[in-house]
């Protein structure tokens, strides 16, 4: 039976709002996934029935209706808070059809992590380009314990915390130094000098873990990143 949800964040980004606006409406692939909004260069409003308002750099919402009264909205409200930082605002509603507790819990701790990986990237990499990266584990990281498995091959010890350093070689990459900016117990989050690396553990929500990278080397090579990412999980999980 389908039902309706709704998930409220406030969060302090650091940047101003014409970057957090520009992250958020053009750069998403920067942060959580490519969107498949296709933006003016000039900035204008999209062509799109799905843009409900567009507000630069303060207000963005995103309305997509479909049968049987389903409907996905996303709205970003942006305001300044000082010369260097800003707060975002974020609703997320919409209809889940079933399992609804697995999907609402997935769906807002993915939110959370999200969020944080907008914040890292308006702070550090604001405006680069951006080659987007995704590699999905292989079946026996749906296990409950994965994370833990994940998180022994990233050299991360419970004891772990956020700004820690670590170092991890990925055959077909090299050797990555990487600096701890995410941990709990569903997601990593990695930043080095050009990339946010991100580690999905949705095996907790009825998936695999997943890796979800953000290249920002001009030199970044989008098919062999994926296959090396993917060939280090399998290894990881074999």
């Amino acid at each position: 039976m389908s039902e309706n949800f709704e998930i409220r964040r406030e969060v302090v980004v650091p940047g101003t709002p014409e970057q957090i606006w520009a992250a958020i409406a053009a750069e998403t692939a920067g942060w959580m996934f490519p969107s498949p909004l296709e933006i003016p260069a000039d900035g204008s409003r999209p062509d799109s029935p799905i843009i409900a308002t567009w507000e630069p750099p303060s207000e963005l919402a995103i309305h997509m209706q479909g049968p049987d009264g389903w409907f996905n909205n996303l709205e970003y409200v942006v305001e300044a808070r000082d010369e260097s930082t800003a707060v975002v605002r974020y609703v997320h509603a919409g209809v889940f059809a079933e399992d609804w507790d697995n999907q609402y819990d997935g769906a807002s701790k993915h939110t959370d992590f999200y969020l944080h990986s907008l914040g890292q990237y308006v702070q550090y990499f604001a405006g680069r380009p951006t080659t987007y990266v995704a590699a999905e584990g292989p079946e026996a990281s749906s296990a409950p314990d994965a994370m833990d498995t994940l998180r022994g091959a990233l050299g991360i010890a419970r004891d772990t915390t956020v700004d820690d350093t670590l170092t991890v070689n990925v055959p077909g990459i090299g050797t990555i130094e990487a600096i701890v900016d995410y941990v709990d117990d569903w997601f990593i989050g990695l930043r080095t000098d050009n990339a946010l690396l991100r580690f999905y553990g949705r095996n907790a929500f009825g998936g695999n873990v997943d890796a979800a990278h953000h290249l920002f080397a001009a030199d970044a090579d989008a098919d062999a990143a994926t296959a090396a990412w993917r060939a280090w999980l399998a290894g990881v999980f074999a």
